[in-house]
Formats: C-alpha cells, sequence, structure tokens
C-alpha cells in the first residue's frame, strides 16, 4: 500500500492535469474491468473483496436509510455527497484504510444499476463507496440482469 508523506496536504495540494488523466484513465479500466465481469458471471455471486459481508453490514449499520432498495438502485448524487453525508460516508470508509487496498481510489460508480455506464449515468466516487453500493446491488441481484442481456446478445 502507498503511503502518504506525513506533510502532504491534500486540501492545498495542486491538480497536475497530467496526474488527473492517469487518476481517469485507471477509473475507466477499472469500470470496465467490472462491467466485462458483470456481462460474464452472475453479479449475485460476485466477490468483490474479502470482506464483502463485512463491508455490506457495516454499511446498512452506518446507513440504516440504504436498506430501502431503491436508494441503492437509483443513487442520489448530491444526497451522497451533501454536508450531512460526506463526513458519514469518510468515517466509513476510514474504517477500511488498512484492510483495502485503494479503499480511497477515485472509482467510477453507475448513478442508476438498471443502466449501463454513461456520461449520464456515471459518478465518480471513493473506491470504498463503490465497493458498499455495488456489493449491496449484488447482494439483492440488481446487476443480474447484465448477464442476462449480454447471454442474450443485447449488450
Amino acid at each position: 500500500m502507498q503511503t502518504v508523506p506525513k506533510d502532504f496536504d491534500a486540501e492545498n495540494a495542486d491538480n497536475l492535469e497530467e496526474i488527473e488523466k492517469q487518476f481517469a484513465v485507471k477509473a475507466v479500466k477499472q469500470a470496465e474491468t467490472y462491467w466485462n465481469l458483470l456481462c460474464k458471471v452472475q453479479a449475485s455471486g460476485i466477490k468483490l473483496t474479502k470482506i464483502d459481508d463485512e463491508i455490506y453490514s457495516h454499511m446498512l449499520e452506518e446507513f440504516p436509510e440504504l436498506r430501502d432498495a431503491e436508494r441503492v438502485i437509483s443513487v442520489d448524487e448530491d444526497e451522497m455527497k451533501s454536508a450531512k453525508n460526506k463526513p458519514r460516508w469518510r468515517k466509513f470508509m476510514m474504517a477500511y484504510e488498512n484492510l483495502v487496498e485503494d479503499y480511497n481510489f477515485g472509482t467510477l460508480l453507475r448513478r442508476n444499476c438498471r443502466g449501463e455506464y454513461s456520461e449520464a449515468n456515471t459518478m465518480f466516487v471513493p473506491r470504498m463507496q463503490f465497493y458498499a453500493i455495488e456489493i449491496y446491488r449484488n447482494k439483492l441481484g440488481l446487476n443480474d440482469w447484465i448477464k442476462e442481456k449480454s447471454d442474450a446478445g443485447q449488450l
């Protein structure tokens, strides 16, 4: 796992265009890999991490409002990133700092799991938010349609 220098101040760090491009490329590759996996394997049987069950239980404990599957089917980006929820998600994510590699790396998440990755249906989130939402979607079988459509040649 990479470590950040102790004197690094993320709030005041410069955004270097080349580094941002590299992050974007990595995020797109991760999304493509995940989509290809969903096309080949029934999502309800996918394990994204070694601790999926722990992440799932922890998410429901910290975010009981997400027990309403509609809020996970279609994620409200503004609500997720609101002043109220941002610290809650940060606390949730920090629990995995030493457990999940790249736990805070930027990742693409489909806003609505009933659609494919597209500009309008994609948002940028930390990896732990992606894992939490996608583990839940997979456990509920909400992504199973992807393999079915892929098998039928409709994707």
